[in-house]
């Protein structure tokens, strides 16, 4: 586990430096190869339901804007959504239905059939649904036009800083600052350098040797 902390924090300088060296329109990509590297990095296979994610909402954002009739755009709002939490609802919440549907089927006599599933929740999955579906409500209210780039909307969702902790972002946040170019600034890189840094040493430091007792603690409650 510490050569994986020590690892991503080579990571994101790593790709910082890539970032300023590469000409502008081939940034997107960059962080994008980047942003998939670190999702696949716990478990390769859980990037084709961001993938299905990515799929489905860039082509429901460019419906909900291309219909003409308020009937049509709600419609496939809720199907966007619907699908959303469809895949999030599947794998946190299968498992823990599928228990309870055996405990009363049993206490009436009968076999619940529905095997349980050796599924685990993909890391970032409840941040991914609920990043795409702010992009579809945002779209519906006309709030921000759909993003017509695939490479930068599939950035959007999957943008590797936010993956674990967030924040979720509106998406007329974030989704112009992927189409702006950006020049050097040492003082801001050696800032972010700093905060990667001191993020680093509180989980390494303070967080992990405080687990030991905590941990203990929950264990033997």
């Amino acid at each position: 586990m510490l050569f994986n902390s020590f690892s991503f924090l080579l990571f994101f300088p790593a790709v910082t430096l890539l970032f300023f060296i590469f000409p502008h329109r081939f940034r997107w990509s960059l962080l994008l190869t980047a942003s998939c590297f670190f999702y696949m990095f716990f478990k390769p296979v859980y990037i084709l339901i961001l993938g299905f994610t990515i799929v489905l909402v860039y082509f429901a954002g460019i419906l909900i804007e291309s219909a003409e009739i308020q009937k049509k755009r709600k419609l496939y709002l809720v199907m966007s959504l619907v699908a959303n939490i469809g895949v999030l609802a599947f794998f946190k919440y299968f498992n823990f239905l599928n228990g309870n549907i055996t405990i009363i089927s049993q206490s009436f006599g009968y076999t619940n059939r529905i095997p349980y599933l050796n599924i685990l929740l993909p890391i970032g999955l409840s941040f991914h649904t609920f990043q795409a579906m702010s992009y579809t409500i945002e779209v519906y209210r006309k709030n921000q036009e759909p993003e017509k780039h695939f490479g930068i909307y599939a950035l959007y969702v999957m943008f590797y800083p936010q993956l674990v902790a967030g924040p979720i972002e509106r998406p007329q946040n974030i989704l112009h600052q992927f189409h702006e170019k950006k020049k050097f600034d040492y003082d801001h890189v050696a800032e972010g350098c700093k905060s990667i840094l001191w993020g680093f040493i509180k989980k390494i430091v303070v967080a992990d040797r405080l687990a030991v007792y905590t941990d203990a603690v929950y264990r033997n409650y």
